[in-house]
């Protein structure tokens, strides 16, 4: 994946890329907001990223990227040599520096090749990216993206057209739905007690009956609480006594 907030340089580093045998550009982003939304959806295994993406710090944005992924191998490619040193802070694989070359970039590639080629003879198959469950959950609020911890979050709520993330300290709003983040949950952590709620279950403290067919769950670390219903309920009975 190329970011870059340049258009024509964007153009040229992923043809440059794309004359490496066996790699291909699956995205062009050219902002923060569409390398992360790219990045979650495709799950490249290279990013090449610039330092400024127009006024957005291409830093943070890879710091944000490898959150979602630790084993991502991030490229920086820029004009500005003086971030060097923190860009390897956030373990950037390599740095180049504009004007790029191509045998430069072809050496990085080739670099990366040989290592999943070693993990691959060495009988070490490299991890499947995910497209399930995530160790953290990129959510995007009005005027902010967030990263938040899963085994933070205690409970999910749908109400009012937005989405409630609750976790110990605070709560996040988002636009996204229950279901696109339920897709991201692990379901041996968290379940979906109820079509406004998502809870993750050791978080459960107490049920109360609320009506023939519905639970109130009280939860730990917060005074919140969410519905069950009846079915789900027989569930978790069934998971947590194994009968």
């Amino acid at each position: 994946m190329v970011v870059e907030d340049e258009e024509q340089i964007r153009t040229i580093l992923g043809k440059m890329i794309e004359k490496n045998e066996g790699c291909t550009v699956v995205a062009s982003c050219g902002n923060f907001a569409a390398a992360i939304s790219d990045f979650i959806r495709l799950r490249p295994e290279v990013v090449f990223m610039d330092i400024d993406l127009g006024g957005e710090s291409g830093l943070e944005c890879a710091k944000a990227i490898t959150e979602v992924d630790p084993k991502v191998k991030i490229v920086f490619a820029t004009a500005h040599s003086e971030y060097m040193a923190n860009a390897f802070e956030i373990y950037a694989f390599d740095y180049l520096v504009k004007p790029f070359d191509m045998a430069r970039i072809a050496k990085t590639l080739d670099r990366i090749k040989s290592m999943s080629a070693g993990t691959e003879a060495a009988g070490q198959k490299p991890a499947e990216k995910a497209e399930g469950s995530c160790e953290k959950l990129i959510i995007r609020g009005k005027e902010e993206i967030n990263l938040i911890d899963t085994k933070d979050i205690i409970m999910i709520e749908r109400t009012d057209g937005a989405t409630r993330i609750v976790t110990k300290d605070e709560v996040f709003l988002t636009s996204q739905s229950l279901g696109s983040i339920e897709e991201r949950l692990d379901p041996e952590r968290f379940l979906r007690c109820h079509k406004s709620y998502i809870i993750r279950t050791d978080a459960i403290r107490k049920l109360e009956v609320y009506g023939r067919w519905t639970y109130i769950v009280k939860l730990r670390d917060t005074d919140e609480t969410a519905l069950m219903t009846a079915d789900k309920y027989e569930e978790i009975k069934q998971k947590f006594s194994g009968k």
